[in-house]
């Protein structure tokens, strides 16, 4: 299985809320560039997103497309409809050429009995120990657990075939790239499951380039993964082994490969990622990178005068409305309230005092995990402020855009996809 249009080894999924910080970001994508890696953007917004910032996709596809042109940028991009379902679709069709497929509601509806049955018996190579080139252990996979696992995923795989087939019609194909994601549910798929998916997935006919499993961990939102590091290493290495196998054993696309969602700023996990990925000589896509909105926030403060006291106003929001923000977030946020400086305290605030608490540098004694978290979320603030934190962002593009360039590459690019230490 191939696909005409190919997402290169190393991609970056990168949000833009209010659509201002494309260049910025294509810069970072740039640098890796002259540092010798080649590491493509993708711009990704959610329906959900364009719903509360009261944007349609073409947005991001028009300064995806003015930052190409303006930057000279002659390597591949892509534009993503994130997180879509087979009525939110529709909107994306003549903006993107990547869909992330997401599938995770299905996970765990049972499939029809034959449709397992049909599967179960066309599948007898996954019964008994199956050897992963690069594990040490071989996968045993049982007839009950073939079964069970069928029964909690091949919905799921249907319902991805039957949104993809939409796709296909409208775009035709080979014309888009495809990632399937069930990152977003209550428990990790093991190797085993993620090889029996694949194989649904293959049979399907969806010509998956990405697929986005949920590791076991924490994945909240702008900040710092929450879990064993050394048992995510290992997880990740063992996806990585079963994606290989499962695509010379199944008519799957070649570059297919491992997308991390919530990627973002999620430091601990950038090294063994690395590792991994040259260990293996594979790609990755890491998504959802280097929060863009918060490094418009710090660069506002940075300006000082009315863009600092903007800033103050937007956190005073978030603060007074935390509870409706948080709660389409609720799985992927953790905040302390207790930890949550008052309106008050943040309208004493210094513009070095902001930045320090919202940057995400938790060596920095002033840095404030919660605050970020809220923050994160309150995107919804601004967008409600129009014109007013629109032309803010205008008249302060040089100090925003450094924020955000040297956010994604130093503390995202490098890491990950040169294996350097952010600063």
């Amino acid at each position: 299985m191939s696909s005409a249009i190919k997402l290169p080894k190393y991609s970056l999924g990168v949000g833009d809320r209010f659509a201002h910080q494309a260049k910025a970001q294509l810069r970072a994508c740039m640098q890796a560039s002259e540092s010798g890696v080649e590491v493509i953007p993708v711009w990704n917004k959610s329906n959900r997103e364009h719903a509360i910032i009261g944007s349609e996709p073409v947005s991001t596809r028009v300064a995806a497309d003015a930052a190409v042109k303006a930057l000279a940028w002659t390597k591949p991009y892509f534009c993503d409809a994130d997180h879509i379902g087979i009525g939110t679709v529709d909107r994306f069709f003549n903006a993107c050429d990547f869909f992330t497929i997401d599938v995770a509601d299905f996970i765990g509806n049972p499939a029809e009995p034959s449709i397992i049955d049909s599967f179960l018996k066309s599948h007898l190579e996954l019964l008994g120990e199956i050897k992963i080139d690069g594990i040490d252990q071989p996968l045993t996979i049982s007839t009950e657990f073939l079964q069970k696992v069928s029964s909690k995923f091949l919905a799921a795989i249907q319902q991805a075939a039957s949104i993809y087939k939409k796709i296909e019609a409208n775009q035709g194909a080979g014309n888009f790239v495809t990632e399937v994601s069930m990152d977003e549910t209550d428990s990790p798929q093991t190797p085993a499951e993620l090889l029996i998916i694949l194989a649904a997935a293959a049979d399907a006919g969806i010509p998956l380039q990405t697929i986005a499993p949920k590791f076991s961990g924490r994945f909240n939102k702008g900040v710092d993964y929450v879990g064993n590091v050394t048992q995510f290493e290992k997880e990740f290495a063992l996806d990585v082994a079963t994606i290989a196998h499962a695509v010379k054993h199944y008519d799957l696309p070649q570059n297919l490969k491992l997308s991390v969602h919530s990627g973002s700023d999620k430091f601990s996990i950038y090294a063994p990622i690395h590792r991994t990925i040259q260990r293996f000589d594979t790609g990755v896509h890491l998504k959802t990178a280097g929060t863009t909105w918060l490094e418009e926030l710090i660069g506002l403060a940075e300006a000082g005068d009315e863009s600092l006291d903007l800033a103050k106003e937007i956190y005073k929001q978030a603060y007074d409305h935390r509870e409706e923000l948080c709660a389409p977030y609720a799985t992927v946020i953790n905040i302390d309230p207790a930890k949550l400086p008052t309106p008050n305290d943040v309208a004493r605030w210094s513009s070095d005092q902001y930045t320090a608490a919202l940057r995400h540098n938790p060596e920095s004694p002033g840095y404030n995990n919660s605050l970020r978290q809220l923050l994160h979320v309150g995107f919804k603030v601004a967008a409600k402020m129009g014109s007013r934190y629109l032309e803010l962002l205008d008249a302060n593009e040089a100090i925003i855009a450094r924020n955000v360039t040297e956010n994604l590459f130093d503390r995202h690019i490098a890491p990950v996809f040169l294996g350097r230490h952010s600063s």
